[in-house]
């Protein structure tokens, strides 16, 4: 077998020392899912893309992989291939291009402008729940916070908009800035929970913007710098909640905890599927 051609893309930033990385292989139509799961394993990134060929109505097949296991979605791999698409001539700028993943069908917009090129992916319907007392006091037992940390107008949720997140915020700022946390212990947790991908520990920094931390242990890393598919869950949690105004937009400011600071930008219409967007930079 002739060895895929292996992209890196940093994903919600325009530096190479911002955002988010994500492995992509735009020719993965012959690999085996061991095989996809080893490039993913060798990358060591959050996420890797594999896009696996076209669907019968036209939209394009992609799978993500974790090193740990296989991934419903993965919003900042998602913006990735949408760019790393583009810049071949795959699909046009000012095209908009439709993903078929394992947690349904994701639209893109790709759309070019004088900072370069920029992806807008629309989440899944999503679907807001309670969070279980029992699991809001693991999460801040893993945190080493109590009860009187959490921001009382913004209470826990599981919100999922392509992954199911559990969304907790802090009211204090140096309590959010502070805590640390056992990556083992998360780990346990998170599979415990079957919760695929971050624990989004969030803080409100002004009325329409927010800073975001996401716990994900997986190979070297502990935080992820900007999860996409977790800014859809926190703006479908926050829709929820009527913590903010919507049809509107919110900016998520992550990953300078992780020394790769990123910037999400989240459109939150009144119903329906959530919109985030940001540029990438190939690495």
């Amino acid at each position: 077998m002739t060895a895929p051609d292996i992209l890196r893309y940093a994903a919600f930033t325009t530096q190479p020392g911002g955002g988010n990385p994500a492995g992509v292989v735009l020719d993965a139509a012959t690999l085996t899912d061991a095989e996809m799961q080893q490039i993913a394993i060798d990358v060591d990134d959050a996420e890797t893309a594999f896009v696996t060929g076209a669907t019968g109505d036209g939209a394009v097949a992609v799978r993500y992989f974790s090193p740990v296991a296989e991934m419903p979605f993965c919003g900042h791999a998602t913006v990735a291939t949408a760019i790393a698409l583009a810049e071949r001539g795959l699909v046009a700028a000012d095209e908009a291009i439709r993903f078929s993943t394992a947690a349904g069908e994701v639209s893109i917009d790709v759309s070019s402008d004088d900072t370069g090129i920029r992806a807008t992916f629309t989440s899944i319907d999503p679907v807001v729940s309670e969070l279980p007392p029992a699991d809001t006091a693991a999460i801040l037992e893993l945190l080493g916070l109590d009860l009187d940390a959490l921001d009382p107008d913004l209470p826990p949720r599981l919100s999922h908009a392509g992954n199911p997140h559990p969304v907790v915020a802090l009211a204090d700022r140096a309590a959010f800035d502070g805590f640390g946390f056992d990556p083992a212990a998360a780990r346990t947790l998170l599979d415990a929970r079957g919760w695929p991908a971050t624990i989004t520990i969030i803080h409100r920094t002004g009325p329409d913007r927010f800073a975001a931390r996401n716990i994900f242990p997986v190979g070297r890393i502990t935080e992820d710098p900007a999860t996409g598919s977790a800014a859809a869950s926190t703006g479908a949690y926050l829709r929820e909640l009527g913590a903010v105004e919507a049809p509107g937009r919110i900016v998520i400011d992550q990953g300078g905890h992780v020394g790769r600071p990123g910037t999400l930008i989240v459109d939150i219409p009144a119903a329906g599927g959530i919109v985030v967007s940001g540029y990438a930079v190939r690495l």
